[in-house]
């Protein structure tokens, strides 16, 4: 039997090929999806979250909610959450993040990540919060995107590490089992993943190997309030 020997040169394109062609595939794939938002099984409003490429391996990743029904609508209650991270070892990581809550009054929050330093920067308007950044850090907005992406590759305990308000939390996330879930977009076989270190409630279902965001969740932090799909659309 004859052996095909390969230049070196070719050998080391071949693998660079598939390797920068897996990278590429694991990147995440924009997307525009729109949800009902309920409190306590009464509709208030809906949210539509956004994913774009800037290039070069930068997102932006923003949610906004608008108060469309009930006291929600009579109060005028918008929240807006953008994030702008970088696409890093195969996870997101957090470059600013900044959120708007409006109804009688407003409340904002801005978190900037400096990754030549690892110091981040969290102002809430009394001043700013400094601490050190760890690799893979997200803010509590791009959490739940990057649960998803997580959940993509086939893992069933997640720990990712969150910036919050004065420190970096390591929340914990475990797939409890698949459901069967009927939102607005139809009926889904899903994960129901829970968050384990702490007592607030968060539950969402993924469907992950379709979207890399829930089609259901419902948390207690941020409102008690739950999203439900409604549809769901990519380039």
């Amino acid at each position: 039997m004859r052996t095909l020997n390969l230049p070196r040169s070719l050998l080391a394109g071949l693998v660079l090929a598939v390797s920068t062609s897996a990278a590429f595939a694991a990147q995440p794939t924009p997307f525009t999806a729109t949800y009902q938002v309920s409190r306590q099984g009464e509709a208030m409003g809906e949210a539509t979250i956004t994913l774009k490429s800037l290039g070069n391996g930068e997102y932006e990743y923003s949610n906004q909610i608008h108060g469309t029904s009930g006291l929600a609508a009579m109060l005028g209650a918008n929240s807006s959450d953008v994030t702008r991270f970088r696409w890093n070892n195969e996870t997101p990581e957090t470059e600013t993040y900044n959120s708007k809550v409006s109804a009688l009054k407003t409340k904002q929050r801005t978190m900037q990540v400096n990754w030549n330093t690892k110091q981040v920067s969290v102002d809430e308007g009394k001043g700013v919060t400094n601490y050190a950044a760890v690799p893979g850090l997200v803010d509590r907005n791009t959490m739940s995107l990057a649960l998803g992406l997580a959940l993509r590759n086939g893992n069933q305990n997640v720990t990712l590490p969150v910036g919050v308000k004065q420190r970096v939390e390591q929340q914990q996330f475990k797939v409890q089992g698949t459901e069967t879930v009927k939102v607005p977009a139809g009926s889904f076989q899903a994960e129901r993943v829970t968050r384990t270190d702490s007592d607030k409630h968060f539950d969402a279902w993924y469907v992950p190997k379709q979207y890399s965001v829930p089609v259901k969740l419902a948390q207690s932090d941020g409102g008690d309030l739950t999203l439900e799909l409604i549809r769901y659309s990519s380039p």
